[in-house]
């Protein structure tokens, strides 16, 4: 366990033996990697677009369940497993201490025990090794590197955890970049010696795993027809077979309005929504292939599991507009 404790500091004369510490912008934790950042690490890494995933989802051991990392990068020196963290304020290992309700140097404090991320990441880790072992993939688990990025300046790690390589702090972020470019030399010696020696992964091997990861599914998408968009899993769909495997777009068109909708329902008709379900790949001239079509009443309801909720959400077909399905 991490804890983490932040501390609004009072204007006005400092005490001997106060702690100073900055005052901090509050605490967030991130769920998808930004778009600004992640082009500043291709800038910065000099990575390939294709060598950069993003909220893969990685099998447990048992295969029940699938755990995300927020990002993944695929060099010669191993595949990086990261999680991006914007803690801010003070961050230690979990100890037995407590805040003192008499001490006054603080108009306000804050103390929240977070769950061990290095704990969390290690074992994802492990788990998309086993997962490419099951592929059929022979790699040393000492390529698969787990990292947390802490990319906010006001996250201060206790000396403890500045020691800790699996932790990049803010200041570090940067470097930790830099250091996964590939210079000419490198090049070459990598296209010229066994892997088995220079203790890298081989072309071959990357071009497995780059074969492998981009067969791992992320989150489906669903657009509300008023915009709202919506990460999650798609159950289910009365009325509707869908074979995740080949299908990866549902479009749902309305045939009226809202108003009409209604005006068809106090005649005694139940408005109806026209399901397309097109083939999962790359487009062709004429677009996307279409698989099939099937009309459901609007009112039939759509189960999607909303990222990070606990509860299937029943949402009428009458008010989707598209669902994107991961593999």
């Amino acid at each position: 366990m991490f804890q983490m404790v932040q501390f609004l500091v009072p204007s006005g004369p400092k005490r001997p033996g106060n702690i100073s510490v900055s005052q901090p912008t509050g605490q967030k934790r991130t769920q998808t990697a930004s778009y600004e950042f992640l082009q500043h690490v291709r800038t910065v890494s000099g990575l390939r677009q294709q060598d950069m995933f993003y909220n893969l989802r990685v099998p447990n051991q048992f295969q029940t369940d699938r755990d995300e990392i927020n990002l993944l990068l695929l060099t010669g020196h191993g595949v990086f497993c990261i999680d991006l963290k914007t803690w801010s304020g003070s961050v230690s290992a979990q100890i037995e201490t407590h805040v003192r309700p008499q001490q006054q140097t603080f108009s306000s404090v804050s103390v929240e025990q977070l769950p061990d991320a290095l704990q969390a990441i290690t074992v994802k880790t492990s788990n998309l090794c086993s997962h490419m072992k099951r592929c059929g993939l022979n790699v040393r688990p000492s390529l698969f590197i787990p990292r947390i990025l802490l990319l906010s300046p006001d996250c201060v790690l206790s000396d403890e955890l500045l020691q800790t390589e699996q932790l990049v702090s803010g200041a570090d972020v940067q470097t930790f970049l830099r250091s996964l470019r590939e210079g000419y030399t490198s090049w070459l010696s990598d296209a010229f010696t066994p892997s088995w020696i220079s203790g890298h992964l081989s072309y071959g091997q990357m071009r497995a795993l780059r074969e492998q990861l981009e067969l791992m599914g992320t989150w489906d998408l669903l657009q509300m027809s008023g915009g709202q968009e919506l990460s999650g899993d798609f159950q289910s769909c009365q009325h509707l077979a869908i074979n995740r495997q080949e299908t990866d777009l549902l479009e749902f068109n309305r045939a009226g309005s809202l108003i009409t909708d209604t005006l068809w329902s106090l005649l005694g008709h139940t408005p109806q929504v026209t399901v397309s379900m097109y083939k999962r790949g790359a487009q062709g001239w004429l677009g996307k292939p279409l698989i099939a079509t099937a009309t459901i009443p609007s009112s039939t309801r759509v189960i999607f599991r909303i990222r990070g909720e606990t509860t299937d959400a029943k949402i009428p077909a009458g008010s989707i507009r598209s669902i994107t399905l991961s593999i």
